[in-house]
């Protein structure tokens, strides 16, 4: 079996890494389609089994992962499509780590939410009715949970109807929320391996750094063509399985651009203050589309201009 013990990396006096991980899995719950503990716990088991349990601590999680896999109602339409995403993602991930043990950890994430992707599109679409099943379940995931923040704020207003405002932008999430549900699950499942990748580190090695800061992030130039065949797509409008395809591989590839335009921002100021982070949250909240859209048009944009490296020379 090949040696992967290099791309674990030693414990060092860099910056903590585990705030990175808290942020992971902050945006995997934040666009979770499925359960995000699941996509977690699936990715961990299978890094364990193919990299080998090296300490008490990978085999007491392995423990805890397996309580996690293993719980809520088989009945649910939903159990069998949650654990088999997370299977086909986790084992792409740990695959390409076997493969290319010194690669970035951006580009395995990548990868084996793309190669599950294929997996399971062609399973579905083998399959009549399959994929009207599964749309319907995750359909009614979103509305009940939805439903239940309804309900909370309805509570909290002391049983005052909610604004008509409100309700109607409510409903139109939830439409939105259905078309790009594939989307929505492969940004949820890439910060689900992030952070099952960041614990296997951690626990195997002693290092926090498993997951690199973000103002490293990036991934291949050339994926900048999925985003405009994506585009295009969309704009178009073809038909109506094409204008969602692209509907969902535009919001994909555009929160990570989205990411790695926060990657250049960080990278060029040197970090955010304290008052740098409460602006972000400020505009996150009440801003999200301007935040969002300028992060990605400036990730979109180091393309082409590569600012990170340009800044080095220029800054000698």
């Amino acid at each position: 079996m090949t040696d992967v013990a290099p791309v674990l990396p030693a414990a060092d006096k860099r910056p903590r890494g585990w705030p990175r991980a808290v942020v992971l899995m902050g945006v995997a719950m934040a666009t979770a389609v499925l359960q995000p503990s699941v996509l977690v716990a699936v990715p961990f088991l299978l890094l364990g089994f193919v990299l080998g349990v090296r300490r008490l601590g990978v085999f007491a999680a392995s423990v805890v992962a397996v309580g996690v896999v293993m719980a809520g109602e088989a009945e649910d339409p939903l159990w069998y499509v949650e654990r088999g995403w997370a299977l086909l993602a986790g084992g792409w991930f740990a695959a390409l780590t076997l493969r290319q043990p010194r690669s970035a950890f951006s580009g395995r994430a990548l990868g084996a939410v793309a190669g599950a992707a294929v997996v399971a599109a062609v399973g579905l679409g083998t399959r009549s009715g399959a994929w009207s099943t599964v749309e319907w379940a995750v359909g009614e995931r979103i509305a009940q949970g939805i439903g239940t923040a309804l309900e909370a704020l309805r509570f909290m207003r002391g049983g005052e109807a909610l604004p008509p405002a409100l309700v109607t932008v409510v409903e139109e999430t939830v439409r939105t929320q259905r078309e790009v549900f594939p989307a929505l699950l492969g940004v949820s499942s890439m910060a689900a391996l992030g952070v099952a990748w960041w614990v296997y580190v951690r626990l195997s090695s002693g290092s926090d750094q498993g997951v690199g800061p973000l103002r490293e992030f990036r991934f291949n130039d050339h994926l900048v063509w999925v985003f405009i065949a994506g585009l295009v797509l969309l704009v178009t409008r073809w038909e109506d399985v094409l204008s969602r395809v692209g509907a969902n591989t535009v919001v994909f590839m555009g929160a990570l651009y989205a990411v790695r335009g926060a990657a250049v921002i960080l990278f060029l100021s040197g970090g955010l203050s304290l008052f740098g982070y409460v602006m972000l949250a400020f505009g996150l909240v009440f801003l999200p589309p301007l935040v969002l859209t300028g992060a990605m048009v400036i990730g979109i944009g180091d393309t082409w201009l590569d600012v990170r490296r340009r800044a080095g020379p220029t800054a000698a």
